[in-house]
């Protein structure tokens, strides 16, 4: 039987994490200031009967869904098994496999296999400094031939939160994509802190700077972020007392994009290289909230 295992603690002054190595490295606890701002369960084990919907994972070697399935990809053949209810690969191969527990904020994971010709590394450092967090996260092609990739982080953060994407336009659907996005409209502007309407799954493309502002009751995070490409994918489901606002370096349906010669599609590293993605969430006192302690 799986077990979530030991619980590596990480913190400075006002900022700390909680990271389970055994489950995909992930952040089973955010905390700032005192306040829990991931949705995170009671037993950690729940992370590994209901991956998915808890704390905040790394997704590599792709993010979001992927055809499941025989095709093929750059030169190789892909068999994806279905990892998701609605009968697609999700989220990669590494957010629910054991990474090792370098030290120092570090963890490591070897990746292929499982229908996925290509073997890889990814390395996921976790440092804080003041009140920022740093999450970095970068894919190393081990394999003799390039290599399709893209990686992010799914953070679930805790209601009430408002949010804002600072993007003019969309892919509105993250389950059947056009190539190209569209204006943001309705609901989907999201370029003013407001409360994500329910039911948006959705990800917004070519993403000023900073991307991301989070603002729960006496506090605001900051996020920024560090990549060749960036888009912020969103999910706001109803009955989940959280909503997701993920980093990634590619568009919704990555592998059909690379495959079409469409924009956003998983990158293509040559053997030895990598893809990296940094995060920075930067932590501040909002007025007239008050903190848990």
């Amino acid at each position: 039987m799986t077990t979530a295992g030991d619980v590596v603690r990480i913190a400075d002054g006002s900022i700390e994490v909680e990271v389970l190595p055994a489950v995909g490295a992930r952040l089973h606890r955010l905390r700032a200031f005192g306040r829990d701002l991931l949705r995170t369960p009671d037993d950690p084990q729940r992370h590994v009967d209901d991956a998915w919907f808890w704390g905040s994972y790394p997704m590599a070697p792709w993010c979001n869904r992927a055809a499941a399935g025989a095709m093929d990809v750059a030169g190789r053949s892909i068999d994806l098994p279905v990892t998701f209810p609605d009968g697609t690969a999700i989220h990669g191969q590494v957010s629910r496999r054991a990474w090792e527990d370098h030290g120092d904020g570090t963890f490591q994971i070897a990746g292929g296999a499982d229908g996925w010709p290509w073997t890889y590394t990814v390395e996921q450092r976790i440092a804080i400094a003041s009140d920022q967090l740093e999450l970095d996260l970068r894919l190393t092609n081990r394999a003799d031939t390039p290599m399709p990739a893209g990686i992010g982080f799914h953070p679930w953060f805790r209601k009430p939160v408002r949010v804002a994407i600072a993007a003019a336009r969309i892919h509105p659907s993250n389950v059947a994509t056009e190539p190209d996005p569209i204006p943001v409209t309705g609901p989907f502007d999201l370029r003013r802190l407001a409360p994500m309407a329910d039911d948006l799954d959705a990800a917004w493309a070519d993403v000023a700077d900073p991307p991301v502002v989070l603002e729960w009751p006496g506090i605001r995070a900051t996020m920024r972020v560090v990549a060749p490409t960036r888009f912020i994918v969103a999910a706001s489901p109803g009955g989940i007392d959280a909503v997701a606002v993920e980093p990634q370096t590619h568009a919704p349906d990555g592998i059909r994009r690379l495959l079409n010669g469409e924009p956003g599609g998983l990158a293509l590293i040559a053997p030895g290289a990598s893809l990296a993605l940094g995060v920075r969430l930067a932590f501040e006192g909002t007025p007239g909230g008050t903190r848990e302690t």
